[in-house]
């Protein structure tokens, strides 16, 4: 008789965060739906340390929360004298140097960088509110599906404060600077349908759809060879800073590389 397979558990989990790893699959969760998954500098170094904890065999990464929300953003206690325990609180920061409140900003943008990296393809699955941090960790992520109930809104202009969590450049170039502005500036809610229309998510589905919404993405994506979707997603993520012609450059050395991989010649 076979013996059960052994599921090995948890690459991470600690902070809120769970790290899960199934062959080219990786998943991160955010684990506390008590908190509606606010987020806190500890959290911020799981999510970084799950980053570096992807094994090389990892194609894709899915984001996804536990819960009814996907994160409310940052946890209030941030803004409190006292601060979170063990950490220094924000009003403390504020009384520091340039270089040290730099070099603190630089250290919590970190987990927010990774999930751009050029070997992978993220996803973001997200439900509920994703307000604050929480919208600029699943605009971290390459695609978004969400759920029908899903609210985006940055509210960092409205507590006196902009976001800074690495979302002002993916906002602007999905939505264009206008909207851009006035959805920070404002702190609205952006629902489903606005998210789509906009280009902020690539897919709305009734909430109790969405893991089946992701899953098949994800084997969509995982049924194009690796190296076909590193080498697209590297030109796509370019031509932004590349003019026509640039482009079209990059296009030609890129199918070359392609050509002769696929042909078994060498550089």
């Amino acid at each position: 008789m076979a013996s059960p397979a052994h599921d090995p558990g948890p690459v991470l989990d600690q902070d809120g965060v769970r790290l899960t790893v199934d062959d080219a699959i990786a998943t991160v969760t955010l684990t506390n739906p008590a908190k509606r998954n606010a987020q806190s500098p500890a959290l911020w170094r799981a999510l970084t340390e799950a980053g570096r904890r992807l094994p090389g065999s990892v194609r894709v990464v899915v984001l996804r929360a536990e819960g009814k929300s996907f994160s409310a953003g940052l946890d209030r206690q941030a803004f409190t004298p006292e601060g979170f325990d063990g950490e220094p609180s924000f009003i403390d920061l504020a009384r520091g140097g340039d270089a040290e409140l730099d070099a603190t900003i630089t250290e919590y943008q970190e987990a927010f960088t990774w999930w751009r990296r050029s070997d992978i393809l993220s996803v973001a699955a997200v439900q509920g509110h994703a307000i604050g941090a929480g919208f600029q960790l699943a605009l971290a992520c390459d695609l978004r599906v969400v759920a029908d109930d899903v609210q985006f809104a940055m509210r960092e202009t409205s507590l006196g404060l902009v976001p800074d969590l690495t979302g002002t450049h993916p906002l602007v170039s999905l939505v264009g600077y206008a909207r851009a502005l006035e959805i920070c500036a404002t702190g609205r809610f952006v629902t489903a349908e606005e998210a789509v229309t906009t280009g902020l998510a690539n897919l709305a589905v009734p909430a109790d759809q969405l893991d089946g919404a992701v899953h098949d993405l994800v084997s969509a994506v995982l049924a194009a060879p690796r190296d076909a979707v590193v080498e697209t997603k590297a030109l796509l993520q370019g031509a932004r800073d590349r003019d026509y012609e640039s482009q079209r450059a990059a296009e030609r050395a890129a199918q070359a590389r392609r050509l002769r991989d696929l042909a078994g010649i060498g550089e």
